[in-house]
């Protein structure tokens, strides 16, 4: 694991997980906007972290950055956000309360799957092969994400592109893949989750409503407090990695209140 700091004179503090198969950089210009009122920490799991190391779970990713806050000396976060996988890593640390937590983002949290796990082992090994297509052809990736909507602003499309196949390439091992997929579905959380005193919000685009029903529905059950926000027009994790100035205003909205 990795863990970038932005803002480190701030007093506030802000922990930010990453989502899958996604470079730190993606993430920089969020973090640094947010770094304008907190001190954040952009916490990179292994297997994304330039590192040659391989992604183990959620579970693990959780404790690596409750360790390294703890380091810091920080024994209560202010706000912790977290998208898509790093949702699931919000989730997991809720539940379990392994540090207090004052306001929690969650945006698209994927929540652990109620299959048989032979179910739970196909689609993992059919997300697998996705990503592993997706790294092996330029014009895949392109087409399963179409550079007319995710090239952020100001950047070449294909420099951009280009940039996020190599890297994807010459980072992300088959475990990693693999244990990314199979872990974000499967983390464990308990039979019963003790009340939290935390405020929750749960984000997710319009253009995924569909698919995150039963991720709401289960956040509702765990989280009874709860606040659900729609984004209109956005796709999944489109919010943090495409729009950093919408997406400051968005955390600061929810902070203040």
């Amino acid at each position: 694991m990795k863990v970038y700091t932005f803002g480190e004179k701030k007093q506030k503090s802000l922990l930010m997980f990453q989502c899958t198969a996604e470079p730190w950089w993606v993430f920089e210009r969020a973090a640094k906007k947010l770094s304008e009122e907190f001190r954040v920490f952009l916490f990179i799991s292994d297997g994304h972290d330039e590192m040659k190391t391989d992604f183990i779970s959620i579970e693990n990713n959780v404790k690596q950055a409750v360790s390294f806050l703890k380091d810091e000396g920080i024994k209560k976060l202010d706000l912790v956000y977290g998208v898509s996988m790093g949702g699931s890593s919000v989730i997991y640390m809720l539940a379990h309360q392994f540090i207090p937590v004052k306001k929690a983002i969650i945006d698209a949290g994927i929540t652990p799957y109620s299959y048989p796990k032979f179910i739970c082992r196909l689609i993992a090994l059919k997300d697998f092969l996705l990503v592993k297509i997706a790294f092996k052809s330029l014009k895949f990736m392109k087409l399963v994400m179409p550079p007319q909507r995710w090239t952020p602003k100001g950047e070449d499309p294909e420099q951009h592109y280009q940039k996020l196949f190599n890297f994807g390439k010459n980072h992300y091992s088959n475990k990693t893949i693999y244990n990314v997929f199979w872990s974000t579905n499967n983390y464990s959380i308990p039979n019963k989750v003790l009340k939290i005193d935390t405020a929750i919000e749960y984000w997710f685009g319009e253009k995924e409503a569909k698919k995150r029903k039963k991720d709401i529905e289960y956040v509702k059950k765990i989280f009874p407090q709860v606040i659900f926000k729609k984004f209109k027009g956005l796709e999944h994790a489109e919010l943090v990695m495409m729009f950093p100035d919408y997406f400051y205003e968005e955390v600061m909205r929810f902070w203040k209140l």
